[in-house]
């Protein structure tokens, strides 16, 4: 699907057909699509067979970031963008490939994702439309959107700590290797992005106001910030995984403990009615309450043990 903007300072205005100075988006663009883009970017059959190419790409979700000049001054950019995944049981966030070809007086945005997080921010925006100051404005929104997932992913951790806290569950481990996954995804996207927009801030292109060289600045530090907080929830879930392994393995000992203790005990009155049903000559056996004495003899002697084993902290 095709869909024409311009953002303004008022809001989104939509179109039916392509305009001067606009945004074009292309959601989960078919082949038609993708040739009824040709003609409007006016590009050789030659070149744009080489551009259909990359476009193609992005439906590989495991696509890197790329910052690619090609001819007549068009621009080609792959950055990797944070989702939402309600439609996979792995994990809950992910990253997929956002395209941006970047013209004099167009923008196009494709992305395979339907409702893609950053193209929907973008659409509530409010500003003066220009291609360069566009395409600058919806990076940082695409690495502000990590920041709101990695909130997001913190809560989550808090949630399942507190749970684990009190009972241990498959389930809760479980989730906890989902977010673990969803954190290497977004580290790794996250710094090939940062190189992305390292080269973008060394691009005279980019570099024509000082509004945009301000954009670049805080595309650079918001991201490195991203950065430094994946690494840091990174790191409390490794602690969290090993506090909750060592938990485990305690509760394991604690039970094994319990039951061998319980054992022992058990074994007293057992090697006693053992002996008894011997067939020799045994105290008691003709006494009509060697039954009786038999039962205290085993309680006193379990009791004992079971004392001295408390004691020691055995049991």
């Amino acid at each position: 699907m095709i869909e024409y903007f311009k953002p303004t300072l008022t809001g989104l205005k939509t179109f039916k057909k392509v305009q001067s100075e606009s945004w074009i988006h292309l959601s989960n663009p078919t082949e038609a699509d993708i040739e009824k883009l040709s003609k409007i970017l006016k590009i050789k059959k030659k070149d744009f067979e080489d551009l259909k190419q990359d476009i193609l790409s992005l439906s590989d979700e495991e696509e890197i970031p790329l910052f690619d000049l090609k001819n007549d001054g068009l621009i080609f950019i792959i950055i990797k963008t944070p989702e939402e995944t309600h439609y996979r049981a792995d994990k809950e966030y992910d990253t997929v490939p956002l395209g941006i070809i970047l013209t004099k007086e167009i923008v196009v945005t494709i992305s395979f994702k339907k409702n893609n997080n950053t193209i929907l921010r973008m659409k509530e925006k409010k500003y003066t439309f220009n291609t360069v100051y566009f395409t600058l404005r919806l990076m940082l929104t695409s690495t502000k959107s990590y920041l709101y997932f990695l909130k997001l992913i913190n809560k989550k951790l808090k949630r399942i700590e507190d749970v684990l806290e009190r009972h241990p569950t498959n389930k809760e481990m479980s989730h906890l290797l989902d977010v673990q996954k969803s954190l290497v995804y977004f580290n790794t996207s996250l710094t090939n992005n940062y190189i992305l927009f390292e080269k973008v801030s060394r691009s005279s292109i980019f570099l024509q106001t000082s509004e945009n060289e301000d954009l670049i600045s805080d595309l650079l530090d918001e991201t490195k910030q991203a950065i430094q907080t994946n690494n840091i929830y990174s790191d409390n879930l490794k602690h969290t995984l090993n506090v909750v392994s060592s938990l485990i393995s305690n509760n394991l000992n604690r039970i094994v403990k319990f039951l061998t203790s319980m054992s022992i005990i058990i074994a007293i009155p057992t090697l006693v009615a053992s002996l008894y049903g011997m067939n020799v000559i045994l105290p008691f056996q003709d006494n009509p309450s060697a039954f009786i004495f038999i039962l205290l003899i085993s309680f006193v002697i379990s009791v004992v043990i079971g004392l001295f084993l408390w004691y020691k902290k055995l049991f």
